[in-house]
């Protein structure tokens, strides 16, 4: 198998559809921390109609961002969004330290939010914090195990054999940490 070139630099956006673009400015910003850098207003020929939206981006660092669009037509809205399924296993979720994930759940329950809103979770490979936002989305901060390096590297080794034991129909766990 040969390897693809990589043509990716970097994350611009993950983008969703909200119905609240208040409450998830003062969610993202206020309370999780990533500042609003920019506000489209805009007007265009998408999907067979003209369609009026705002679209909001919140960074995550590095210059990469959370994007919300919000339409101005309750048709629109209801076409696109925002709802999500409830899901835990989608979501998206961001690599911090100790103390940033730390800090954020400290705005969380400063803002009110707690359990079932927000958990924690160990993976044994990371340590997670997750959060339920205003629009239902679940945003997970995590922090990788001291020994990341090493569970990465023995991971990608045995990635593809994992993946056809997995899909022969022997689902028995391989994480071992986890499931301690």
């Amino acid at each position: 198998m040969s390897k693809a070139p990589q043509v990716v630099s970097r994350l611009h956006h993950n983008a969703y559809v909200t119905e609240d673009m208040a409450s998830m400015r003062q969610f993202y910003e206020d309370v999780i921390g990533f500042p609003l850098v920019a506000t489209w207003c805009e007007r265009a020929e998408l999907f067979g109609k003209e369609r009026t939206y705002m679209h909001c981006f919140f960074e995550v660092g590095g210059g990469e961002c959370l994007a919300f669009f919000q339409f101005a037509d309750p048709a629109d809205a209801a076409e696109f969004g925002p709802e999500l399924p409830t899901s835990p296993f989608r979501h998206i979720a961001m690599k911090v330290d100790q103390k940033t994930q730390d800090a954020i759940r400290d705005r969380l329950a400063a803002a009110g939010y707690t359990e079932p809103a927000t958990y924690v979770l160990n993976h044994g490979y990371c340590y997670s914090l997750y959060a339920t936002d205003p629009s239902g989305m679940i945003v997970e901060f995590t922090v990788d195990d001291a020994n990341v390096e090493q569970i990465n590297a023995d991971q990608k080794a045995k990635a593809h054999s994992e993946l056809k034991r997995w899909l022969a129909g022997d689902h028995s766990p391989n994480n071992e940490a986890y499931h301690r």
